[in-house]
């Protein structure tokens, strides 16, 4: 009897996961073959060196309370370099001044009056401690943009000045496009519980506080060494046959497995195999299922999607950078001068991190959100040179880099728009309706990386269990 074979389409965390969790389930004698059409795998997992010391430009850490991340680690004997965020606090530029990240908010929904009077206004404030008394919030079951919904109960500064900057950072979005079900699905769920004020559906929904003694668990987490090492390890261990620099041209049944068309239309090569794991961005996968499951194809193609860009800087030892892990910054906010800021965050990592502090000093420039394409239309000297300026207009640091690293992201973050969960359950019932196929990757369930391990996982399963059965 001849040997399984899968195809895993797409080598970012979610296809890897996929190839990994095939390999546990179909056993060492199964043909599994990662395609990835980048000439290197992790997507948007990359640790490149930045004056001289591993440094993630893409994603640099993973949401720790969610288990799948830091199961994996565990599981792929990665444990002794995980290492979690010192204690130094975020703050948020908005208003014109630089505050801290206030305490007892729900991805910046407050959870009490206090709690954001020192960033609001005192019209602001005035608006949050009313909100109570306008009439209970029906969600009835709908979605609804989260900036309508802050703008309608809380007056447009709890948006601006602190859910903006907050979902920005995660999505590269703006709340006026973000659905509040697939962003902030602890909140919907207190609202459709019956709970009628935004203040009180964030009280209900923030996290237990730890019992008297007990430490606070961490929320994030990443890898000494570089998230890349995570994407090496995987790679390692799923056994998987790895076809780099290939993109695939079409996928079509073909009795009763599958046919991939890989690589250049004047020398294609073509793959037959039992069962198929797409694991690709929106684009590629609305392309790749409109002939084998349209009804998936279509809402793939409404997905919209988010530019941005990292540029890194590694900054002269002795550079001094605030008491701070870093800054997020409103949209719309102005240098002292009225210069509009380019960058949307810094990260000063060796703040936020103790693995990275010493020299040189380390600084993340994140630049673009949704519709913020002109942003990154400059060459990279440009952009740098435009996140320079921010830096030394926010922190006063004007230190000539020793080194710098710009990391360009088109198209890598999906938007989750207003009714996005209808979307992704479309998209997955018409998969589901294909034998032997199957979706995973951060369009679907989250954009973190513990998120797209658990597409990743899910999609093995749903193939493996199509191809062992085939066989039974």
């Amino acid at each position: 009897m001849r040997a399984l074979r899968v195809a895993v389409v797409g080598g970012g965390v979610s296809g890897l996961a996929a190839a990994h969790r095939l390999r546990h389930l179909l056993g060492p004698a199964a043909e599994i073959t990662v395609v990835e059409q980048a000439h290197r795998l992790g997507g948007k997992l990359r640790t490149a060196e930045v004056g001289g010391r591993a440094y993630d430009v893409g994603a640099e850490a993973f949401l720790h309370r969610r288990p799948e991340a830091a199961e994996l680690v565990a599981e792929l004997g990665l444990g002794d370099r995980l290492v979690h965020p010192g204690r130094a606090a975020a703050s948020i530029h908005a208003g014109g001044a630089t505050r801290s990240v206030p305490a007892h908010t729900l991805m910046g929904v407050p959870a009490s009056v206090e709690a954001v009077r020192h960033v609001l206004s005192p019209e602001g404030v005035r608006r949050v401690a009313a909100e109570p008394t306008l009439p209970p919030i029906r969600l009835d079951g709908g979605d609804v943009a989260v900036g309508a919904l802050l703008t309608e109960r809380f007056g447009p500064e709890v948006g601006e000045r602190l859910v903006g900057p907050l979902l920005g950072g995660v999505y590269a979005g703006r709340t006026e496009h973000l659905g509040l079900r697939a962003t902030m699905p602890q909140l919907a769920s207190a609202l459709d519980s019956g709970v009628g004020s935004l203040l009180a559906a964030a009280a209900t929904a923030m996290p237990a506080p730890p019992r008297s003694g007990v430490p606070r668990p961490p929320v994030f987490g990443t890898l000494r060494d570089g998230l890349s090492t995570l994407v090496d390890r995987l790679a390692e261990v799923s056994g998987a046959r790895l076809r780099l620099g290939l993109p695939v041209r079409a996928l079509a049944r073909a009795g009763h497995g599958w046919r991939l068309e890989i690589g250049s239309a004047a020398a294609p090569e073509h793959l037959d195999v039992d069962g198929v794991v797409l694991a690709v961005p929106a684009p590629a996968a609305r392309r790749l299922l409109a002939d084998v499951a349209p009804a998936a194809s279509r809402r793939y193609g409404e997905v919209e999607l988010a530019s941005m860009a990292v540029v890194a800087l590694a900054l002269p030892p002795g550079t001094g950078l605030p008491e701070r892990s870093g800054v997020l910054l409103a949209e719309g906010e102005r240098d002292a001068d009225g210069v509009p800021f380019t960058a949307k965050a810094f990260t000063f990592s060796g703040r936020k991190w103790d693995h990275l502090s010493g020299e040189p000093v380390l600084v993340r420039g994140s630049v673009g959100r949704h519709g913020e394409a002109h942003l990154l239309q400059r060459d990279d000297d440009e952009l740098v040179a435009a996140v320079r300026h921010d830096l030394a207009r926010l922190t006063g640091v004007e230190a000539r880099p020793v080194d710098v690293v710009v990391t360009r992201w088109g198209g890598g973050l999906p938007q989750y728009g207003v009714g996005h969960l209808d979307l992704v359950r479309d998209i997955e019932d018409a998969v589901a309706a294909v034998p032997g196929l199957a979706v995973a990757g951060a369009t679907l369930h989250g954009v973190g990386i513990p998120a797209c391990i658990a597409t990743g996982d899910a999609a093995a399963a749903r193939v493996a269990s199509h191809v062992l059965g085939r066989i039974r």
